[in-house]
């Protein structure tokens, strides 16, 4: 693989909700819950995909999961942080955030994984222009961002990234440097989520609003013959290397795909992927619950839960566990562990300047890294910043009125 994302009628409220006072008395939007349980939902996948990887080379089980997960994680990811993405030409505090918090935290993580792949394996290979892991993404997130605005000024701006996507994986040039065929083979999803919001399509179609029984059947019923196809059909997907095909990380060539019509099955799996990204959207909890608010921190869990899961997945303790049953559940429980200890107010105080560095000493204009206002994450999660408990007042019910 390769963390991450995030606030009249029901859905018109969830749209546009009503104004709190927040820390320091600024008014600001009431966070939709959605969001922050999507985007946690997301991240605990990412962790998931990962923690299992080995366990798929002895459990078929394991294996279908996987693949059910690859299958659309990423790309419901994308299309997340494309819906909170902006079009408009950028101003100096948002070009300065693309450094922040993008290019310096990649230097930092890919620096920290050079050391630690040095002190473990004895080797290492610095190379900036090939991400470490989980690592990609970041440089994903910053290539959509700069791209955004001028797919903006096109026309049919989704068949243009679709067109990319699928022409992407004939180019045996473009491949893994810069994170550039992921980039191009996630940028549809992207874009669509950026469409969403540009058209208002989630308080139009009311997206938002109380579920149907039959909605949530159907989504759940989505879920469970593709998992049933993926395990059931699991020979006929290692032969075609389907793992390789839902990475989107090589030409087609590479990975068995040599006919000319290579292509559509990237589209076919894209399909998929779009259908399986509805149905988890209709299955994320609407409501607040514990863990949302988890949701406004995934790149700590993106960005740290490798370091975790490194000792597990290198010592070769995941390899030989049986019985599936058994050892898929608790890997399962142990990755929501995870992503919600990552999340906690501790990590977050601990790895904030590795995270969300702000290092004023590289602009001319200071400012531009400060701390100050309302926070932001590389995919799209903003919230305002942590302030003591004392220093917090409850809103006033004008404000709401």
């Amino acid at each position: 693989m390769s963390d991450s994302s995030n606030a009249a009628s029901a859905a018109a409220s969830a749209a546009s909700p009503p104004l709190a006072t927040g820390a320091v008395g600024v008014p600001r939007k009431k966070r939709t819950p959605f969001w922050d349980n999507a985007r946690f939902a997301c991240i605990v996948l990412v962790v998931l995909g990962h923690f299992i990887q080995r366990l798929t080379y002895d459990s078929d089980i394991a294996l279908g999961l996987y693949l059910l997960v690859y299958a659309f994680h990423m790309p419901a990811f994308a299309i997340i942080s494309g819906y909170f993405s902006k079009s408009a030409s950028p101003n100096r505090r948002q070009m300065a955030r693309v450094i922040t918090d993008i290019i310096v935290p990649y230097l930092i993580f890919e620096a920290v994984w050079t050391l630690t792949k040095f002190l473990v394996e004895g080797q290492a290979n610095p190379n900036l222009t090939q991400p470490s892991w989980t690592l990609w993404f970041l440089l994903a997130l910053g290539i959509f961002r700069l791209v955004l605005p001028y797919l903006a000024l096109l026309r049919w701006p989704l068949l243009w990234t679709l067109l990319i996507s699928i022409g992407a994986g004939y180019l045996p040039n473009i491949d893994s440097t810069l994170s550039l065929s992921r980039t191009l083979g996630l940028l549809p999803f992207f874009t669509l989520g950026w469409w969403l919001n540009e058209h208002d399509i989630v308080a139009k179609w009311r997206l938002l609003a109380a579920r149907q029984w039959w909605i949530v059947v159907a989504a759940a019923g989505t879920f469970v013959v593709s998992g049933w196809a993926a395990w059931f059909f699991i020979d006929t997907w290692r032969e075609m290397n389907l793992r390789e095909w839902l990475f989107y990380d090589e030409n087609y060539s590479a990975i068995g795909g040599t006919e000319w019509w290579a292509g559509s099955v990237r589209l076919a799996l894209m399909a998929v992927a779009l259908i399986l990204s509805a149905a988890f959207f209709v299955l994320v909890p609407r409501g607040t619950h514990f863990w949302t608010h988890f949701g406004q921190y995934t790149m700590y869990v993106y960005l740290l839960h490798s370091f975790v899961l490194y000792p597990f997945r290198e010592s070769g303790v995941l390899r030989d566990l049986d019985p599936t049953w058994l050892w898929l559940p608790i890997v399962i429980v142990a990755s929501v562990l995870i992503a919600l200890g990552l999340a906690t107010k501790p990590v977050r105080r601990v790895f904030r300047p590795f995270v969300e560095p702000r290092p004023a000493w590289l602009f001319t204009d200071r400012t531009l890294a400060s701390r100050e206002g309302r926070r932001s994450d590389p995919t799209g999660s903003r919230r305002p910043r942590e302030q003591p408990r004392t220093h917090t007042r409850p809103a006033d019910p004008r404000q709401n009125g």
